[in-house]
């Protein structure tokens, strides 16, 4: 019987989640996999949820066994997506935050965000784009298979932030290293954003930052709402935008 979990262990590796519903289509049924449990191949790691005894799994390769054996979508973006890329202005001080976002009818199980992994979750349901799937990339990590947002998209999310004044100036420092964004990309994330909030910020910082790309937007398709947005209340008025934002930001050159 060892002989089935060794191929998957030597095909998949040691460092992943192994799910049941998954093993079984494998042709380990549940019984089995209780037996690997008891002769200490396996150990649980919540209900229908494995890992090989003794491995540590880091918090990207469960995410991607989460959505290549369950067929989810759980997103890395944010920060997170931009760091991944090169695109970080400092070094975090001990164990490094990890952005994921999932839609609101798919939510991550509860024991996914308790686990304790290499990384700290920050988890939320997104919902800024009717169609979800808009600026999401694949990419290869460490031999795993990521859904990650574009560097376009996850900029955007970044500005979605509830308290965003109080890290927007570390985003326009993101912002300032986003010299290839792709206009096509950011012209359909844009006219797709449901936030004006993010609309308005992002179209501030982009033509703060000045770059090539800007300038091929064409706002005329975006829709900025009406109304005042007060980003910060003690900052500065920008009226092209309708915002205000932290003194600090508007004074950076």
């Amino acid at each position: 019987m060892a002989t089935k979990i060794k191929q998957i262990i030597d095909t998949h590796g040691t460092d992943t989640l192994l799910f049941s519903s998954w093993l079984t289509a494998q042709g380990i049924n549940r019984a089995e996999q209780a037996a690997y449990v008891q002769s200490g191949w396996l150990e649980k790691v919540a209900h229908g949820v494995y890992k090989v005894a003794g491995a540590n799994v880091p918090l990207f390769s469960a995410v991607s066994a989460y959505n290549t054996q369950l067929g989810k979508q759980c997103i890395i973006g944010a920060e997170t997506a931009l760091d991944i890329r090169g695109y970080s202005h400092y070094v975090p001080m001990g164990k490094p935050l990890a952005f994921l976002f999932t839609e609101s009818h798919a939510k991550l199980p509860q024991w996914f965000l308790t686990t304790e992994w290499d990384r700290t979750i920050r988890y939320h349901t997104i919902s800024l784009w009717a169609d979800n799937s808009l600026g999401l990339e694949q990419r290869e990590e460490d031999g795993r298979i990521l859904l990650i947002s574009s560097p376009e998209r996850a900029i955007m999310e970044c500005l979605n932030r509830p308290f965003i004044a109080q890290t927007l100036m570390d985003t326009y420092y993101i912002m300032e290293m986003l010299t290839t964004l792709r206009p096509k990309l950011v012209q359909q994330l844009l006219e797709q954003c449901s936030s004006v909030k993010v609309k308005r910020l992002f179209l501030y910082l982009a033509e703060k930052a000045n770059y090539p790309w800007y300038k091929a937007i064409d706002t005329s398709h975006v829709d900025l709402g009406r109304g005042r947005r007060m980003i910060s209340p003690t900052g500065k008025y920008v009226s092209k935008y309708n915002i205000t934002i932290p003194t600090e930001v508007y004074n950076y050159v």
